[in-house]
């Protein structure tokens, strides 16, 4: 029995998802397409086991070939990030950045890490967050001009002497000097953990700088730029074990049996596989050509007269402030949506609007980039976000042909 006989009215509604991808072009920089490789692993018999505890060392018999699709994840992990030690289990982001913060603080330490509204993520330090509640938060946050001044970072180090520094965005379209973040953490003595989520798959395509010389711990989600499946996984690198033999232990105990019970063998099964593809030379023009998409549609939108953030990008995403245009960034990614461009409205740094409708929209390139598109593509989608935000006369209609035609043309594959 499949999905279709056995549940007509669920698969109807999985076809309309596929649909509604298939026919519109997903903008949003978190969001992208596996590989159909990824989902038949992630969609396998692995989904049946109960596997607690780590490979060779697990609560259940029965565990011999899920142990070996573990190592495999584990081992290509480590091969691709050149790292000495990869837990692939948790289970997303914020799981796998609770778990770093109880294996390595004890409650009321102090955490540094960006302002949601400068570009950082709840997990890193929010107040309506675990990582803000039980933990003693600062922050740091970016200047006017939308950059961090490392300057000023370093001066907030000095003074609040976090025991972790975490440096990580979900909104930021620069490169980081993962070199002075490292000696800033070294100055007063902090763990440095480098949350890649967003930028993973820029790294081990070669487009961005790899932290892990400079770092003690990574973090990265598996389903963004990577192109896995929605999971995650932590790294400790060689410094970190330098600084403390433990710390490897100390977070495999946080995430098993501290805060997971068994881990989804299916998603990482589903990530050994993208993990495989990210090891590919193909992989790595993909990256490339991200990269150059995001430059594209953000020269293309500045010709155009918008305000991007920082004035541009140098990775996978930007930020379009609307305030220039009087118009709010709810009411963009609705008309956007209308035409069939799906993008995430978004806080602008130092934003007085609520972030339930805030001043700007968060672009991303990695999900048309893996449908084919190139620069040609992205100054097309460039001129269509244009006519939508400044409320061109021109029929609707005829923008949303315009966006059809370029879904035709580059279906997901």
């Amino acid at each position: 029995m499949n999905v279709k006989t056995t549940d007509p009215e669920l698969y109807k509604l999985i076809s309309a998802e596929f649909t509604r991808q298939q026919e519109t072009l997903t903008l949003i920089p978190s969001e992208n397409y596996t590989s159909l490789a990824v989902r038949e692993a992630t969609a396998s018999v692995a989904t049946n086991k109960y596997s607690e505890g780590y490979p060779g060392r697990r609560y259940y018999n029965g565990n011999i070939n899920i142990d070996a699709i573990e190592r495999l994840a584990i081992d290509r992990a480590k091969k691709l990030f050149n790292v000495p030690h990869v837990n692939v289990q948790p289970y997303s982001g914020s799981p796998a950045n609770c778990a770093i913060y109880m294996g390595l603080l004890s409650q009321g330490d102090t955490l540094m890490g960006l302002k949601l509204s400068g570009g950082g993520h709840l997990t890193h330090g929010h107040p309506v967050s675990f990582s803000g509640t039980y933990f003693h938060s600062v922050q740091y946050d970016v200047e006017k001009d939308g950059m961090i001044d490392l300057s000023k970072v370093a001066a907030l180090a000095k003074l609040e002497k976090p025991k972790i520094i975490i440096v990580g965005t979900t909104a930021y379209p620069r490169i980081f000097d993962w070199k002075t973040w490292g000696e800033i953490a070294d100055s007063v003595g902090a763990i440095l953990l480098a949350d890649i989520s967003h930028i993973a798959g820029l790294v081990v395509g070669g487009v961005h700088p790899s932290p892990v010389p400079y770092v003690d711990v990574v973090m990265t989600t598996t389903h963004k730029t990577l192109r896995g499946p929605r999971g995650a996984m932590i790294m400790v690198t060689e410094k970190g074990l330098s600084k403390d033999p433990k710390m490897a232990d100390k977070i495999d105990k946080a995430v098993f049996p501290g805060l997971q019970g068994g881990p989804h063998e299916n998603i990482i099964a589903g990530i050994a596989v993208a993990l495989k593809e990210a090891a590919t030379p193909e992989f790595k023009s993909y990256a490339k050509q991200i990269v150059k998409n995001a430059k594209a549609l953000a020269d293309t939108l500045l010709g155009e007269g918008l305000t991007l953030v920082t004035g541009g990008t140098e990775n996978h995403l930007m930020l379009v402030d609307l305030r220039p245009q009087g118009k709010t960034g709810r009411a963009v990614a609705d008309l956007l949506e209308n035409v069939g461009i799906v993008v995430n409205r978004n806080s602008v740094p130092h934003d007085t609007a609520s972030p339930f409708d805030p001043s700007g929209i968060r672009l991303g390139t990695p999900a048309v980039t893996t449908r084919g598109m190139k620069e040609k593509e992205m100054r097309e989608i460039g001129i269509i976000i244009r006519d939508i935000i400044n409320g061109n006369k021109q029929n609707k209609s005829i923008q949303a042909n315009e966006v059809q035609d370029l879904c035709t043309r580059y279906s997901i594959r």
